[in-house]
């Protein structure tokens, strides 16, 4: 999605501790009471809400991120990144190397398009663009453009679980897309304890999981592509990544994960700098 310039830090948890009444029970039967009462409070509280992790981190290694990359879209193919970038006049597909933050590759989207999500199928990589309802397929060897198709409504992230495409459009749904006709198959709402959560943006798949970039703060949540459920919280307010001098910065979003390697990237809008991370129960 389109970014602001402004990085806005997230939430606070908030946690209950309950209370207990004790009574001063008679002498006769008082450790039949009692034995109720243990039994009671042995069992488990099924309106309590789930108790949902945030993810602990460190940061293993950084590497170097054009600090001109409006990244919407980021995944990691045979030792390489591949990037969706976007603003109107600036969009583009590009294949980069890791270590240095060389382009490699590099196909401009035409100035009417604003690029967003991007997904790797086969050997077809697929583009979506925010407002025009658009998206684009190209070859991943050549970068060559074999295809476009329609949707309704925003592109925003797009990643893949192996057989379907997985899509967030700012709403609090995932939409899921089949992998060779690319046709809507079906939806899901995401929901944190309960509250449907909007602003889904850059989107990868780990180890069964949605991880997804939550627009406009320094939170990543992890999905249950299942369910809809968000099983964990991935706090990134101690990233701090120093813009380039003379350029502007701007929000968290892009997440690549090397399946091979277990490693996982994680990046920004205009950021100088990507950043390899390990993170609890990842990897």
């Amino acid at each position: 999605m389109a970014g602001g310039w402004w990085l806005v830090a997230g939430g606070k948890n908030h946690g209950t501790i309950g209370q207990m009444r004790f009574l001063r029970l008679p002498l006769i039967g008082a450790g039949v009471v009692a034995g109720a009462l243990c039994a009671c409070g042995a069992q488990p509280d099924a309106s309590a809400p789930a108790i949902i992790p945030s993810l602990d981190y460190s940061v293993v290694h950084t590497y170097p991120h054009d600090p001109d990359a409006f990244t919407q879209g980021l995944l990691f193919h045979d030792g390489v990144l591949y990037e969706s970038t976007g603003r109107n006049g600036f969009s583009s597909l590009r294949r980069t190397k890791l270590e240095t933050g060389e382009v490699l590759q590099k196909v401009d989207v035409p100035e009417m398009y604003f690029a967003e999500g991007l997904a790797l199928t086969g050997s077809r990589l697929v583009q979506l663009t925010w407002q025009t309802q658009m998206g684009f397929v190209y070859d991943l060897a050549t970068f060559g453009k074999i295809g476009t198709f329609d949707y309704q409504g925003e592109g925003w992230g797009l990643t893949t679980d192996g057989t379907r495409l997985i899509m967030s459009d700012g709403t609090p749904e995932l939409r899921f897309l089949d992998a060779q006709t690319l046709k809507e198959t079906g939806r899901i709402t995401v929901k944190d304890d309960g509250v449907p959560v909007k602003d889904l943006n850059e989107l990868e798949m780990i180890g069964g999981a949605v991880f997804a970039n939550v627009w406009m703060t320094p939170r990543i949540v992890r999905i249950d592509p299942k369910t809809g459920l968000v099983t964990g919280h991935l706090d990134l307010d101690r990233l701090t990544p120093n813009a380039a001098p003379g350029k502007p910065i701007d929000v968290l979003n892009g997440i690549a994960w090397d399946a091979q390697g277990k490693r996982l990237f994680i990046t920004g809008k205009l950021w100088p700098t990507l950043y390899e991370m390990k993170v609890e129960g990842v990897n």
